[in-house]
């Protein structure tokens, strides 16, 4: 293979990026990381990170990801701002094309693009995102002790996040557009049975309202028509998520909802491509598993390029 060929290209620049590009940088493959529109991700819009261990007093969510690139950067990975647009996958070695024009072929490719929450689309939203506006009870519910919030949706990831934020608030009102939840029976069971569970059924967020923060909700009835506004200190959406996978379509495997298929080793359907993070975790969703994967698919990279190139340049018997 010619010099021009990357060992390693990363294409995320979240927790599974950054630590991707830490362990395949102290492995010496001067990996290359694409850092898309805006480093960091979902994490980047978090305004206070206090479940990843090792920040007893917490850390804001870009302070996090300065600091993981920063770390990364000084083993020698090369974080290149600019978002890949194409990826072709049918000969090897593999070849990346970016927005700026440049292409860039590579022994492996880690993918950890992430998901991106489905937003409900309504005013308010994104100017109060981080200031009582959320999409993970898990990162933020602590911050609501006493208060009361609203969790948008009736599946299971928005039942179990309004169950966890019961450790911490007055009061959980869950907005749903249907007159029943769609999660499963075992959790239906344990929210119709808790008492700080309120519905409204058959309605919908039309605005979210607050200056600095969160302070009331605009809402309309899907049957009726009525509209109203309720106070509330913070509003948690769990609406879907959406997998940055359009890259990939038609290339990798792929669940019925975009996401990408990967074994435990995280392989992917193509040999020497790897996915980490969100893209391949409908699941869990945290900054903590999303490092652990990032450090198992850089080992599987570093394993995968190693036995190319020994079958490439064998040494004396």
């Amino acid at each position: 293979m010619s010099e021009d060929v990357e060992k390693v290209i990363i294409i995320g620049s979240g927790p599974a990026g950054l630590t991707a590009g830490l362990y395949t940088a102290r492995s010496e493959m001067r990996p290359l990381l694409f850092t898309g529109s805006e480093i960091g991700g979902q994490v980047s819009l978090t305004m206070e990170v206090e479940n990843y261990p090792g920040f007893p007093d917490g850390i804001t969510g870009p302070e996090l990801i300065q600091l993981m690139q920063k770390q990364a950067e000084r083993f020698g990975c090369r974080v290149v701002v600019d978002t890949v647009t194409e990826v072709l996958l049918d000969e090897h070695p593999f070849t990346i094309k970016t927005q700026s024009g440049k292409v860039h072929r590579a022994k492996s490719l880690i993918l950890a693009t992430g998901a991106r929450p489905r937003r409900l689309g309504v005013p308010g939203e994104k100017e109060l995102t981080g200031r009582g506006v959320s999409y993970c009870a898990t990162c933020d519910g602590f911050f609501f002790r006493g208060k009361e919030v609203a969790v948008v949706g009736g599946g299971d990831a928005a039942i179990e996040e309004a169950l966890f934020l019961t450790r911490y608030v007055n009061k959980v009102k869950v907005i749903h557009r249907r007159d029943q939840l769609r999660a499963h029976a075992a959790l239906q069971q344990r929210a119709l049975r808790n008492e700080k569970f309120e519905f409204i059924w058959n309605t919908v967020v039309t605005a979210i309202h607050g200056e600095q923060k969160v302070t009331s909700l605009s809402l309309q009835n899907v049957q009726t028509g009525e509209e109203s506004e309720m106070p509330i200190d913070g509003v948690f959406v769990y609406v879907g998520h959406i997998p940055n996978s359009q890259l990939f379509a038609g290339k990798l495997a792929m669940d019925e909802q975009g996401y990408l298929i990967t074994d435990r080793f995280m392989q992917t359907s193509v040999r020497g491509v790897f996915a980490a993070g969100e893209i391949q975790d409908s699941r869990f969703q945290q900054i903590a598993t999303s490092v652990g994967q990032g450090c198992a698919a850089a080992l599987e990279a570093e394993k995968f390029v190693a036995e190319l190139e020994e079958r490439a340049y064998p040494g004396e018997p």
